[in-house]
Order: C-alpha cells, then sequence, then structure tokens
C-alpha cells in the first residue's frame, strides 16, 4: 500500500534536508577546524531555513507554472519572491539571529553585499542539491510504480489464465462421468466421489501461489483414477516418483494439463494397446516431469496445442525465468517434456 503524498514528501524533504546539512557541516569542518562547533551551529539555522524555501520551490511555485495562466503569474510572482528569500531573507534570517545571540556571525568584516551574494551562493547550492535529490527520487519512485504495474498486470493475467484452466479442467472431468452415467456403469457413484475430491482440492487448496508437489501428485492420482474408470484393463497407466521430492513448491495445478492432454487427445483416440507413462523428479530446485502416451498410428502429425498447453506455456513464461516445455509427436507416441528450476521463480 503506498503512503500518503505529503508523508512521503515530509520523508524526503527531511532525510535531504539531513543529507544536506551533513554535507555541508563535513566541507566547513575541513575548511575551518577551529571553529567548527559553532559552524555547525550556524549550519542548523541557515539548513533550515534554505529546505523550507526549497519545498515552496519545487512543491508551490515550479508546479504553479504548469496551471491556467492566473495560477502561472501567481507562480511566477512566488518565484521572484523567493528569489528575494534566497539571498536578501536568508541575510536578514542570519541577522535577525544574531541579534539574539544564538548565532555566531564569524565574518565581521564582511561587508552588506558582500554578504548577500555570499548568502545567495549559499542559496543556489541548495537549490541544485535538492534539485537533484528530488530528481533522482522521482525516478527511483518512477521505476518503482512502473515495476508495480507490471506486477500487478502479470498477476492479472495469471489469474485469467488460471480461471480459463480451472474450468477446462472441470469440463473435461464431467465429460467423463457423462459418459460413464450415459453408458448406465455401475462406477458413476464412484466417478462422482473422485470429482467432489478433485473440486475440494481446486476449492481450497489452489488459492495460494503454492502448493506442495505432493499435494499437486494427489490431485494427479485422483484424475487418473476417474479416467481409468472411463477404460477397461487394457489401459497401462504407470506414474513414477520419489516420495522424497514432494516436498519442494510449485504453483497449484502446474502439471495437470499436460496429464489432461495425455488422456484426452491421446487415449480417447487410441484403439490399439493405450498406454500413459508419467515420470516426476524433484531435486536440487531442478523440476522434470515427463509424460507419454500413445496415438494412433498412421503419419506423424503437427503437434497441436489446446487451451491448457497454450495457457501452461504462458504461465510457465509469467512465473519462471528458467523452464523448459517441449512436445513432440511420432506416428505412434506423444510426449512432452517439462523442466523448470524452481530456484527461477519471478
Amino acid at each position: 500500500m503506498q503512503q500518503p503524498t505529503l508523508i512521503r514528501q515530509g520523508r524526503f524533504y527531511l532525510l535531504t534536508t539531513a543529507a544536506f546539512f551533513l554535507l555541508y557541516s563535513v566541507a566547513e569542518s575541513f575548511a575551518y577546524p577551529d571553529t567548527i562547533v559553532p559552524r555547525i551551529i550556524n549550519s542548523i539555522f541557515l539548513v533550515s531555513y534554505v529546505a523550507a524555501l526549497n519545498w515552496l520551490l519545487w512543491e508551490l511555485a515550479l508546479p504553479l507554472l504548469r496551471k491556467s495562466l492566473q495560477k502561472k503569474l501567481a507562480g511566477i510572482f512566488l518565484l521572484l519572491l523567493l528569489a528575494v528569500l534566497f539571498s536578501f531573507g536568508l541575510y536578514a534570517w542570519r541577522a535577525a539571529w544574531i541579534h539574539l545571540h544564538v548565532y555566531t556571525d564569524l565574518t565581521p568584516g564582511v561587508s552588506y553585499q558582500q554578504g548577500v551574494l555570499l548568502h545567495a551562493r549559499f542559496g543556489l547550492a541548495s537549490i541544485i542539491f535538492f534539485g537533484l535529490a528530488r530528481h533522482l527520487y522521482q525516478y527511483n519512485q518512477l521505476r518503482l510504480s512502473e515495476k508495480q504495474l507490471r506486477i500487478e498486470k502479470q498477476e492479472a493475467e495469471l489469474n485469467y489464465l488460471k480461471s480459463q484452466t480451472n474450468p477446462h479442467f472441470l469440463f473435461n472431468t464431467l465429460n467423463n462421468i457423462y459418459v460413464l452415467a450415459r453408458d448406465k456403469h455401475e462406477k458413476t457413484s464412484e466417478s462422482i466421489l473422485s470429482l467432489s475430491k478433485i473440486l475440494r482440492f481446486m476449492l481450497y487448496e489452489t488459492g495460494g501461489e503454492f502448493i506442495t508437489a505432493g499435494q499437486e501428485v494427489k490431485i494427479i492420482e485422483d484424475y487418473i483414477a476417474l479416467e481409468k474408470l472411463r477404460y477397461d484393463d487394457t489401459l497401462l497407466v504407470k506414474f513414477r516418483y520419489r516420495q522424497e521430492d514432494l516436498q519442494q513448491y510449485i504453483p497449484p495445478l502446474l502439471l495437470m494439463p499436460l496429464v489432461e492432454n495425455a488422456f484426452k487427445y491421446g487415449m480417447a483416440e487410441t484403439r490399439n494397446n493405450p498406454y500413459v507413462l508419467i515420470d516426476l523428479s524433484v531435486q536440487d530446485q531442478q523440476l522434470v516431469f515427463s509424460i507419454k502416451n500413445a496415438v494412433e498410428q498412421g503419419a506423424p502429425e503437427p503437434v497441436k496445442e489446446n487451451i491448457g498447453l497454450s495457457n501452461l506455456r504462458r504461465q510457465l513464461e509469467l512465473q519462471y525465468r528458467s523452464y523448459s516445455l517441449v512436445t513432440t509427436c511420432d506416428a505412434t507416441e506423444f510426449r512432452a517434456l517439462l523442466t523448470i528450476n524452481l530456484a527461477s521463480h519471478a
């Protein structure tokens, strides 16, 4: 949450004033080491005065010049007044504190004209210092704002992709149950129970940014169990992984589009010896997910990416800096290989 403008301005001018005071005091200590204490006390009065004038200059007078004609005239008048205050006014400010015996006059022999000129130079130096500091500050704030906008845009796009993927996943699952129900299959009720588990996972486990690989494995196993209800014993499904790999964190449902793709576009169109072979490895922040499925024999066709795979590619692009997703298909088999450096999360 961004801080209110006045608070940010106040913090900036306090820090810049402190930096200007420190820089000026250090310069004075090297130039006049014998009178450093009274000079530092004098600096407090001078720096506080020019700090207030710089706020009027940068936050009030100059912005008025970009407004209506009437406000421009007011801005010009204020600039002329500030020019007097940065020179004659600063010298008068010094004289007032000398009269009150708080400010030490360390240049008693300097004439009035020389004194005004010296203090005008000091005022000009403060304008340059505050102006450069303000420019750097605004540049940094602009970069931070642009970065925040990019993050918010990416998050919005990522949420949109997830909002597409979840209904797509649910639609395919319901379609499987519809096939069983239409055929009055005895396992229809079992499939509805499996679907309820999947829905529970989608409602309560996918709201965060990450889940463990073990949670992802569980939902994949539930989905595979649901898909296997549609096929007889001729379907071969192997899902291999190591338990010690499952504590790594990954985005929810990241691997599901590849599993869905294997069943929907492979198994559903294969009549002879259907199979799905899945391998998952997560070691040293390196995830490797390989999935193969049989396809109907014939001439190899170019890989056609559905909404699930295209969304997966975009999610990977938004979430990781180092990854690879390669899909290939020949006359008998479709293969997908996903590798992610989990440490490269954007």
